[in-house]
This record gives C-alpha cells, structure tokens and sequence, in this order.
C-alpha cells in the first residue's frame, strides 16, 4: 500500500470522526436545552398545584389565588413563545459549538503530527508481534546455499576478466592435481581456495577453505572462518543463507566483536524481515570500525533510516571513525616530545598534529582523537587553538555522556581553564 493512499484513508478517517464527534456535541446542546425547557414547566405547574392547595387550606383567597394563577400563565407563554419556531432543546450555545470544534481539529490534527513523527508512513499496519512471526517464518524457510549459488552463477555465467588470468588458471589446475595426492597439505588448500575465488570460482574456493579448516581442527583461528563466510556470501550474490548463518554463529561465539560476522548478520536480519535487528547489530558495527572499513559507506546511508524504522527517531549519525592506522600524537609521543629541545619538540609535535587538525574539522573522529588534540595543542602552548578544540570537541560529543567525559578530563590534564558541561 502507497504513502498516498494511506494518506488518504487517515484523512478520510479523520474527517468521519470529526463528522460524528460534531454531530455528538449538537445533540448533547440540544438534549441539554430540552431538559432545562421541561425542568421550568414541571416548576410552573408545581406552582399552580400549590396554589389549590393553598386555597383549599384557606391561606390565600380567591383573588390573591386568581392573581397568582395569571402570574404563572404569563410565564408559561412566555416560555412556550421563546422555544417556538425551533426544535426542542435549540442548536448548542455558538461558544459550545465553537468550543468542540477546536477541541476537534486539534484533537485530528495532533494524532496526524504524533504519527507522521513517531509511525512509519508508507509501512503496511501490523501487528509487532505477527511482523516477527512473519520474519522468523522468512528466516526458516529461506532459499539453501546450493540454491543461492546456482542462481547467481546462472545469471553471471561468464567469469570476470582480469590481467593475467590466462596465466593463473593453468597454475590453479596444476595446484588442484597436486593437492588431489597431497590431502594434508594445509597451505595448499589456502593458497588453492584464494585463487580459485580470484578466478571466479567460488563453490571450489568454498571446499578448499573447508578443507583448510577441518585440516587445522581446533586451531582454526576466527579469521579462516570469516574467509569462509566471506567466499559463502559472495558465491550467492550477497544472500546469506542458513548454512552462512551458522559460520556467522561460529565466529561470534569465538569473538563478539569479529567485523565481518556482524556485517552480515546485519544484512541476514534484512533479508529476513527485521531491520531492527539489523539496527542494532550495525550500530554496534559502526561503533567498532575503522572509517575506511569497506562496509562503513553502505552502513552509514542505511543506520538512519533503520533507526527511524526501528523506532528510535532520536538516533543521530556519529561522527565518521579515523581510518585504520590513522592517528595523532599519543602519551608516549608527548612524553618523548618533552624531552627534546624546544625547537625541535615543536616541530615534531607540529608535524603530528597538522595532519590529525585536519580530518577531525573535515571527517570527524573519535573522542580519544579529540582528546590527542588538545593535549598536542596544550604542548605546543596554542591555549587559544586548544579552547576553540575543546568548545568544538563538546559540542560534537554533547549527547555522548562517556566521550564528553573523557574529553573534559584532557581538557582539565592539559590545564585549560574553561568552565564547560
């Protein structure tokens, strides 16, 4: 179902509870003015039983008795002429009506605001738990690795091309013949299982890193299965299949914070129905990866839009982490800086600190990187560049409760005196 047409059945909807809800407050004027027009004629005609009464009794005379019989007449006309010429009770006084309809309009158009911020237009409605009924149904049931494999090396039949596959291939096939006599031959399985992937042939790369892994037993290390699911997950075209899966369990239970598991496990929850889940898992990613990791483009396009579906509108993008390798002067870097003559402990420092300056104003950082800044400029005593560092530096990490933390104890290690959060 289209935005629009889920636009337009909320909008119908809300013009019918409108409808009802005015029609609800007319009547409820009109059946209170009615019960105040029948409440003044049950007084009046009180007033006359009360006025035999008297007469019998002897209290009043005749004449007084006929005097009050007249009074009460006249307010009973009077009575009867005002509710003449309209239904009984009357429309609902103009300030009630006025009233309800503002209470109205706000009411419709609050709930509109409260669902275009907090829902998710555009979604079909279903119920939380049938949604991951569904997922879990998807999951179960989702196409094997043989199945994945098949169908993307029917669409990609020809191999890719490359310089110096006319040379590759006949050294593959002699390594093949090799192994066919050597079956213990750790290496050469490794070696045979990265070329048969440079070559496009990934069912044979996947047996060969197999066969790695069983020859290495209980030492396989995390990384050969993570080569293992990384070969699985190509094979078919980026899919991740059940048997994928399960190396992904593998390699987590030997370490949580392993990049390429969470990667695809992250992509696995997607296919099957739970962004969630795939919220979760990424951000975490994102938290433990280098910025010039290859997944960290795809995952930062998607985390705000899978924040938003998850529910969680208040989700900002952090700053893009260092790339792998890159940083800034260090405390040893520091401590061996002090011990050098003034000239050359600047330059050094000065060398250091003019690459890191950079990519925190034009890429961002992380709050350590932050803080190797200030302490660098504390060092080369540009307290002036150190105060606008640290300004910046919390206003960046303000809604990060242990960066900002950390920032502010290198602001107060390298003795600047700003009173900040």
């Amino acid at each position: 179902m289209s935005f629009f047409v889920q636009s337009a059945g909320f909008f119908v909807i809300a013009l019918l509870v409108s409808v009802i809800l005015l029609r609800a407050m007319s009547r409820a004027g009109q059946v209170a003015a009615a019960d105040g027009t029948e409440r003044a004629m049950r007084v009046y005609r009180d007033q006359i039983t009360e006025i035999e009464t008297d007469l019998a009794r002897g209290t009043i005379d005749e004449g007084e008795a006929e005097r009050l019989r007249l009074e009460v007449s006249r307010r009973i006309l009077e009575l009867d002429k005002s509710d003449r010429g309209r239904p009984v009770g009357g429309p609902a006084p103009t300030v009630m009506r006025a009233i309800a309809f503002a209470t109205i309009v706000l009411a419709v158009a609050g709930s509109a605001l409260l669902y275009l911020s907090v829902g998710a237009p555009g979604y079909s409605d279903m119920p939380l738990l049938e949604r991951h009924a569904d997922a879990a149904e998807i999951r179960r049931n989702r196409a094997r690795q043989a199945e994945m494999e098949a169908e993307f090396a029917a669409a990609f039949p020809e191999p890719e091309d490359f310089p110096g596959r006319s040379e590759l291939e006949p050294m593959v096939a002699q390594l093949r013949e090799a192994l066919s006599s050597r079956p213990l031959d750790v290496t050469g399985f490794n070696l045979l299982a990265q070329n048969e992937a440079r070559l496009g042939n990934y069912r044979a790369a996947i047996e060969a890193q197999v066969r790695v892994i069983e020859l290495k037993e209980d030492e396989a290390g995390v990384e050969d299965y993570a080569y293992l699911l990384d070969l699985m997950v190509i094979a078919t075209g980026g899919f991740v299949s059940p048997e994928a899966e399960n190396i992904i369990e593998q390699i987590l239970q030997r370490d949580t914070t392993n990049n390429v598991a969470l990667y695809y496990s992250g992509r696995m929850y997607a296919q099957t129905g739970r962004p969630d889940m795939t919220f979760r898992v990424w951000r975490r990613l994102h938290d433990l990866s280098p910025g010039d990791a290859p997944w960290m483009p795809e995952i930062r396009a998607a985390l705000p839009e899978l924040a938003r579906i998850s529910g969680e509108p208040r989700y900002q993008l952090p700053p893009r982490p260092a790339p792998a390798g890159a940083r800034g002067p260090d405390e040893i870097d520091l401590e061996a800086a002090q011990q050098m003559p003034p000239e050359e402990r600047a330059q050094m420092i000065e060398d250091m600190v003019g690459g890191l300056s950079a990519r925190l104003a034009n890429e961002g950082g992380t709050a350590e990187e932050w803080a190797q800044l200030i302490r660098a400029m504390a060092v080369l005593e540009r307290e002036e560049q150190a105060v606008a560092i640290l300004q910046e530096a919390r206003t960046v990490f303000a809604a990060r409760a242990e960066d900002l933390a950390l920032i502010n104890a290198a602001a107060e290690a390298a003795g600047l005196s700003v009173s900040g959060p």
